[in-house]
């Protein structure tokens, strides 16, 4: 690997910390081997550039893989070459909002090419600057404002290339019951580990973990020590304090971040989980493994965390020894959403024993986790359903978004509607949520006829017509994610 000056001897500094878990290993529950960020990804360039981009990529990641402890000293060549840079602007969003310069995706690409160049010598020679972040606020299902930050649009490029670079390093460090914002994983996959996780194991409690604010708390100290476990490049370094000490842009004004990840950046969910990975990840790996009588289970898609324990006596004390780690990285847990709870096989049976009724259920990434039996009555499953808080903060978006779109042609308010319900069914598409689909479904097609209705003459649609606008435009409901199990079959 070339050097900073252009030599080719390649200097490795190796560094060992104490809670170095080693080779990441996938938990068991998924019966999968390592994530496939790890491994050897197939190279089809379109052009030499392209496929000179993957080799260069290709060599980092087989340097990370051969050795867990090498600290690299040349990385940033990576990410100022130019292919780098229009990858990394061709997978932008195109219809993102402007930052604080009012820069357009499509606008910089009139003169892409001179664009492109001119920010790779400014990489280049040290002279890129960070531009502050627009701060804009969305509500959350609980009546809250969460706050997002819109980066400027070069910003945005030199981010994604960076993540580029530094995911082909971190995805062989990783852990395996790590989800959240990495390549080839995604919700659904967490998903399936919980599930089959319950299922399979002996669970018999459940610790659903929250992390207050964790995007605003992040410790900027903390999270450059933890890059430098892996990256000897001052200069990348550096790029990276650039973003965290850019600070916000909120009514006019510019406010200097002394902790905290904006929300909405693209390196924002890279560096959440690079400082989880050794905050929490190779912390618990090591605790479940040295300390837990029973079993315990893992499942952490960026800040939302839940935990499986055969025994209750050791999520108790997990839990109050997590609370101690947390604060040592200036985060903690939420006392009112951080829950213990009986959840299991056995959970609905010992209840009904003591005289408590039905097991406690828990949510996860918009679902509702419940203790459940299988058709025939037999076996135990895990059953998840649609939040109702999500459903109703989605319905009132619909609600409020047909009220500004009242007098739009009925093609175009069908054509909309049906990508609303197309998108909550893909994603809420999953067994035994189907009459949770068809309410949705339902839902959305009363809030359009009230929308048509008052629109009319006559202040009324006959619901025979309305029922042939909503057979025509509004998809069924359908399982589009079958339980794990039937997908590792098909798979196998």
């Amino acid at each position: 690997m070339m050097n900073e000056h252009g030599k080719s001897d390649r200097p490795i500094v190796p560094v060992k910390f104490p809670n170095n878990a080693g080779k990441p290993v996938a938990e068991g529950m998924e019966e999968r081997g390592l994530a496939k960020g790890n491994l050897r990804q197939q190279n089809t360039p379109r052009t030499q550039c392209r496929e000179s981009v993957q080799s260069a990529l290709e060599r980092v990641r087989q340097a990370a893989r051969r050795d867990r402890t090498m600290r690299f000293t040349a990385l940033l060549h990576h990410i100022y070459d130019p292919e780098m840079l229009r990858m990394a602007y061709l997978r932008l969003k195109r219809e993102a909002a402007p930052g604080v310069d009012g820069e357009t995706w499509r606008h910089y690409g009139e003169a892409l090419e001179t664009n492109i160049q001119n920010l790779s010598d400014r990489l280049k020679r040290g002279a890129y600057r960070a531009k502050p972040v627009r701060r804009v606020y969305i509500p959350k299902s609980d009546g809250r404002q969460r706050p997002l930050g819109v980066t400027a649009l070069e910003d945005k490029i030199v981010q994604r290339a960076t993540v580029e670079v530094l995911n082909a390093i971190y995805e062989n460090d990783f852990l395996g019951f790590s989800y959240g914002f990495r390549p080839g994983r995604s919700q659904h996959k967490a998903l399936d580990a919980i599930e089959k996780g319950l299922k399979t194991r002996k669970v018999n409690w459940v610790l659903d973990l929250d992390i207050r604010g964790f995007f605003d708390a992040i410790d900027h100290e903390w999270l450059v020590k933890f890059i430098g476990h892996r990256i000897a490049d001052r200069r990348v370094v550096r790029l990276i304090q650039k973003w965290l000490n850019a600070g916000v842009l909120e009514d006019g004004k510019r406010m200097s971040m002394e902790e905290g990840t904006p929300q909405g950046g693209s390196a924002s969910p890279l560096l959440a989980n690079l400082y989880l990975h050794y905050a929490f990840d190779l912390w618990i790996q090591s605790w479940r493994r040295r300390q837990a009588r029973g079993e315990v289970i893992v499942v952490r898609f960026a800040d939302d965390i839940v935990v499986g324990f055969q025994h209750k006596s050791d999520a108790e004390r997990f839990r109050k020894e997590l609370t101690d780690r947390l604060r040592e990285f200036h985060l903690e847990l939420h006392p009112e959403k951080t829950r213990l709870l009986e959840f299991g096989r056995f959970a609905a049976g010992d209840r009904a024993k003591r005289g408590q009724g039905k097991p406690e259920t828990f949510d996860f990434l918009g679902f509702t986790h419940i203790c459940g039996k299988t058709r025939n009555g037999e076996r135990f499953t895990v059953l998840r359903q649609t939040m109702r808080k999500r459903m109703q903060a989605k319905l009132n978006e619909v609600k409020a978004e047909l009220r500004r779109r009242m007098h739009d042609p009925i093609p175009e308010l069908g054509k909309w509607l049906s990508s609303v319900v197309g998108g909550h069914i893909r994603y809420y598409g999953v067994s035994n949520n189907s009459k949770a689909l068809a309410t949705f479904r339902h839902q959305v097609g009363r809030l359009w006829h009230r929308a048509l209705s008052r629109r009319s003459q006559n202040g009324h649609v006959r619901w025979d017509r309305m029922l042939r606008l909503i057979n025509r435009w509004l998809p069924l409901p359908r399982v589009y994610h079958s339980y794990p199990g039937r997908q590792i079959c098909v798979t196998t």
